[in-house]
């Protein structure tokens, strides 16, 4: 039984030392955990960085300096090993919301002295005692939102900061049972299967029946939003989705994992689309787009019962033409 405990104690250590550190030290306080040659994947405008200092330059010490009384408020945590290399890796994910007083400027969103919270996934990649690869995908629309901007027209589901698991055991920081792990991941991987493919022959509701519970939450980036039911996610994200594009590729990860009722995945992009118009209330551009996506499930019973999703906005919309940072002064606070 692989239990992760060396590698969960080794990502909860670099996080309590980062939250400790000053702006000006954040990259030391990684360089202790972290290979000097770490790649780091972000959310655009941070893009790909290498080793703790790069990381800490371009992410970390801006968000320190602008953001008083940092902390991390946790609401999943897991591990296990990665399906893509056929489960020679193992990773460990931690997901929640760092919440801070947004007292000083960044990336251009002018600071409202108010708390404010910045959604995360995190993915690391651990390899003898050090972290050799870590992504960190974020919400940077949300936290325009939460200061009053409005950088996309209505979004179809509801905008608010997205609570934890409705269970309130999302944190596994002891060993689990690997018979959970092996359940929810293949309750993902039958949820991957009747995605891709967009032509099952179902009606879209009957569809998502069979790997989703009739309850069903699903958490979407800020622009989409959240909803909740079948009934709802059909109406409200998926189906919209689904009319808005054509060309979409396959699906590729470069991590998937599951431990317990927990698991999730990541890709640099995970698939590609041509926009035909309406996504979110955009106008058609008939250019392809990448995808950048993590998405983080609960599973009950054999079904999957919610699932927090993060898409790299900034990056997917630039690609047709918009620059979702740029038009931050074009935009007006609500």
């Amino acid at each position: 039984m692989t239990d992760f405990q060396s590698e969960k104690d080794l990502v909860r250590a670099m996080h309590r030392a980062l939250d400790a550190a000053t702006a000006d030290a954040a990259g030391a306080a990684m360089s202790k955990f972290m290979s000097p040659d770490c790649l780091w994947r972000g959310y655009a405008p941070f893009y790909e960085q290498t080793g703790p200092k790069a990381i800490a330059k371009a992410f970390w010490s801006p968000l320190k300096s602008s953001w008083s009384a940092l902390v991390r408020r946790e609401d999943i945590f897991f591990a296990g090993l990665n399906e893509i290399d056929d489960f020679q890796s193992t990773w460990v994910v931690s997901m929640g919301h760092l919440m801070g007083l947004f007292d000083a400027p960044w990336l251009g969103i002018a600071p409202t002295g108010k708390m404010v919270f910045l959604r995360y996934a995190e993915f690391n990649k651990v390899e003898g005692g050090t972290i050799t690869q870590q992504s960190i995908y974020i919400d940077i629309p949300h936290v325009m939102m939460q200061a009053g901007l409005q950088p996309f027209p209505p979004q179809t589901a509801a905008h608010f900061v997205q609570p934890g698991p409705a269970t309130h055991d999302g944190l596994l920081y002891d060993a689990q049972d690997p018979v959970e792990g092996e359940t929810t991941l293949a309750a993902i991987n039958a949820m991957i299967s009747d995605l891709g493919t967009w032509s099952l022959g179902l009606p879209l509701e009957d569809e998502l029946r069979r790997t989703w519970t009739e309850d069903m939450i699903w958490y979407g980036p800020a622009g989409i939003g959240s909803t909740y039911t079948i009934e709802r996610y059909a109406k409200q994200h998926s189906g919209p989705f689904r009319a808005a594009f054509s060309d979409r590729s396959g699906t590729g990860h470069f991590a998937r994992l599951a431990e317990g009722a927990y698991g999730g995945f990541i890709g640099w992009p995970n698939f590609t689309a041509r926009h035909t118009g309406g996504f979110m209330g955009m106008p058609a551009t008939e250019n392809l787009g990448e995808f950048r996506v993590v998405d983080i499930y609960r599973r009950s019973g054999d079904k999957l019962a919610e699932n927090w999703v993060f898409i790299d906005l900034v990056h997917f919309w630039k690609q047709q033409g918009v620059d979702i940072l740029a038009r931050m002064t074009e935009v007006p606070r609500t």
